[in-house]
């Protein structure tokens, strides 16, 4: 796909706009010109995020999401915040624990236990790592390898092995979501 819009989603302190930067990179190095943008409420943890990212192998034209390809989910309070952005090709990719209330529609709802996978890696908060890298073994969006070598060289070495068994558990999570 030439031309395709992603949303990260949740609540803020869920890593949603490190994730976005990590994606960012990763479709930066493999040729995609990227527009970024975020928004969360002005609070440090709990308000509504998101991180958009509107992708092109041209010139992204316009760096607001108009149209949602790829939107995943970390909590409930953002379920029902972008269901005027999906169409009937989106897939949607919502923690199974954190979002009970999936948005409904005529796209593609998968859930995965985001959450769940990062208690078990011994820390809740690389969640976003472990959709992410779902996320992209899913929809092939860019290279899992291309992908790594950004979360590898972004994140700092004392959360390095945690960062990367993360990367791993999604990967699973996503293939089998394929």
């Amino acid at each position: 796909m030439d031309d395709f819009e992603v949303r990260f989603s949740g609540s803020g302190g869920q890593g949603l706009i490190l994730s976005a930067k990590f994606l960012s990179a990763a479709l930066v190095a493999e040729g995609f010109s990227v527009a970024q943008s975020q928004s969360y409420e002005p609070v440090s943890r709990g308000g509504l995020s998101r991180s958009d990212l509107v992708v092109s192998k041209g010139q992204a034209a316009f760096p607001l999401s108009r149209g949602l390809d790829y939107l995943l989910i970390l909590d409930g309070a953002a379920a029902q915040a972008s269901n005027d952005l999906l169409g009937k090709d989106s897939l949607v990719m919502v923690d199974s624990e954190l979002v009970p209330e999936p948005p409904k529609g005529a796209f593609r709802v998968l859930n995965l236990p985001f959450a769940e996978t990062a208690r078990k890696l011994g820390n809740k908060r690389v969640a976003n790592i472990v959709a992410l890298s779902a996320l992209v073994a899913c929809s092939g969006i860019c290279k899992l390898e291309t992908l790594e070598q950004i979360v590898r060289g972004k994140t700092p070495p004392k959360f390095a092995t945690l960062n990367l068994e993360a990367f791993e558990a999604g990967c699973a999570l996503g293939v089998q979501g394929a």
